[in-house]
């Protein structure tokens, strides 16, 4: 096993320090770059900014040394490191007159809801920053590293988990399956002690780098697999990127779970419930099956049934199994590699899909919540529309409002206030010059951005929605304005206040005041 740089605190320090002196921040490679070549170095296409980091500057040096992972002059790493604390704990080495990067350094913007961005950097293997270990060609090892060893930077996955998780500040948190530590860094910054596990333990030292170089310390680390190091603890949130991947081997240990199907997700949330303090939510991305002869729903709601756990899935994509294979096939660099060796490969992806009859894969979202609820509400929906990020705070609100649902009869949801949320904007459809629309369209422009077709009655009604009447008043109104018999519409309109509650176009207004 190739060794990771030393962690040595004092001279970490000193490094932390010489990255924030030349800017090599989020916000400083942004500036440097601009924005055409920061996306481009985000879709792993170094030609950008290889044209803007010439001039030779402390910040141009770090971009090309440890982003761009080209060799730089000794005297110009001199210019913006500590450079021999740098080549003697192992973060650089040298290469004839110059020096290279022994790992992928990427700075961070370390955000969570309701604090101060904070500068941060994720340590990772070369080449393994974005787009998986496709980057790095298609041989046994890599830069000395053994293939499955691999540990990976930011990607698409790790950023999206850490947008939807919620963000509050608790005494404990749990990352399983830590990787490079991005999830661990952003709940360092809400919770008292972060605890990181990997089966991995190049990655549990990868994570150790990237929390102690971004400056926290309230974290540990533990290796084995899923919840077996942390047996008989409780945590307030468990954030997971697993290795989700439905794969017929386990040639990653970063991807590939080494459990049949989508076994190891469905471990993930069974496991959950031993594991959570009262109130505490574990939210995970997943890969499941889509099985011939069986509603994916149902096998959703499978994995949740007898845990005693809320649980809301989302489904965000679904992929035939030959664009599976393909994807990750890409992802693990086969497809650089000899066509007979990736054919070969591609039949096994396929063969394996065929036996268990699967036809395609759901890609997602899940979220769990230790409410100790009677009767836990379970939610299982797709949604492959846009949404706003982060929506951690929608989620936390989600459940809120579940809470609100449950504890409320008919007669309670009409003795309530409600308020209407924020940008929530109403669309008319109808012919030009038409007197009254045909439909009337509610859209919710955060959050989940859902929209609903509701009737005159409907629109009446939450356009009145501002805390000022309970619902049962503004109906009595509403059936006053239009010569409604009253009583009718107050058992109507119960249903639709579930509905318009239950997805976020209006909120009872003790919510936001508790909020």
């Amino acid at each position: 096993m190739t060794s990771s740089p030393v962690l040595d605190p004092t001279r970490l320090a000193k490094l932390r320090e010489a990255l924030l002196a030349a800017s090599y921040t989020a916000d400083g490679c942004l500036d440097l770059l601009g924005p055409t070549g920061y996306a481009a170095l985000a879709r792993s296409e170094a030609v950008p900014a290889l044209r803007a980091t010439r001039g030779g500057s402390p910040l141009e040096t770090l971009v090309r040394l440890f982003l761009l992972q080209q060799p730089v002059p000794y005297a110009a790493a001199a210019a913006a490191l500590p450079v021999e604390d740098c080549l003697t704990d192992g973060w650089l080495r040298p290469d004839g007159d110059r020096v290279r990067a022994t790992v992928d350094v990427r700075p961070y913007a370390n955000e969570v809801a309701g604090l101060p961005s904070s500068d941060a950097w994720v340590v990772s293997d070369l080449g393994c920053a974005v787009g998986g270990a496709g980057g790095i060609g298609s041989g046994e090892t890599a830069h000395g590293v053994a293939r499955k060893e691999l540990v990976l930077g930011v990607g698409g996955a790790s950023t999206t988990l850490a947008n939807i998780a919620v963000r509050r500040p608790v005494r404990s948190a749990l990352d399983l399956g830590a990787g490079s530590g991005v999830q661990a860094l952003h709940a360092a910054r809400h919770a008292q002690r972060v605890t990181a596990t990997d089966v991995n333990a190049r990655a549990l030292r990868f994570t150790e780098l990237t929390l102690a170089l971004s400056g926290f310390a309230n974290a540990d680390t533990a290796e084995g697999s899923l919840f077996q190091p942390v047996a008989d603890r409780k945590f307030d949130l468990i954030v997971s990127n697993p290795p989700f991947v439905i794969s017929p081997g386990s040639r990653f240990t970063y991807r590939d779970g080494g459990m049949a199907g989508d076994e190891l997700c469905r471990s993930v949330v069974r496991g959950a419930a031993a594991h959570l303090e009262p109130g505490g939510y574990c939210q995970l991305l997943a890969n499941w099956q889509h099985v011939k002869g069986e509603d994916w729903h149902d096998r959703l709601a499978g994995w949740v049934a007898g845990t005693g756990l809320d649980a809301w899935v989302v489904q965000r994509e679904v992929q035939d199994v030959a664009q599976y294979a393909e994807l990750w096939l890409r992802d693990g660099g086969d497809h650089r590699g000899p066509g007979g060796d990736y054919q070969a490969r591609y039949g096994e992806w396929l063969d394996a899909f065929e036996a268990a009859k699967v036809e395609g894969i759901g890609f997602g979202w899940i979220t769990l919540r230790a409410s100790g609820a009677d009767r836990p509400t379970v939610r299982v929906e797709e949604w492959p529309h846009s949404i706003e990020q982060p929506l951690g705070p929608h989620i936390e609100s989600w459940f809120a409002r579940q809470d609100f649902l449950a504890s409320h009869d008919d007669a309670g949801l009409l003795d309530t206030r409600y308020l209407l949320s924020d940008e929530v904007v109403q669309e008319q459809v109808g012919p030009p010059g038409a007197e009254d629309p045909e439909h009337v369209i509610l859209r919710h422009n955060r959050g989940m951005r859902r929209a609903t077709k509701v009737d005159t009655v409907g629109a009446g009604f939450v356009g009145a929605c501002d805390g000022t009447l309970s619902a049962g008043e503004i109906v009595d109104a509403i059936a006053h304005l239009l010569d409604e018999d009253r009583v009718v519409l107050r058992d109507q309109v119960p249903q639709s206040l579930r509905m318009l509650t239950e997805q976020g176009f209006i909120e009872p207004a003790g919510l936001r005041q508790e909020g």
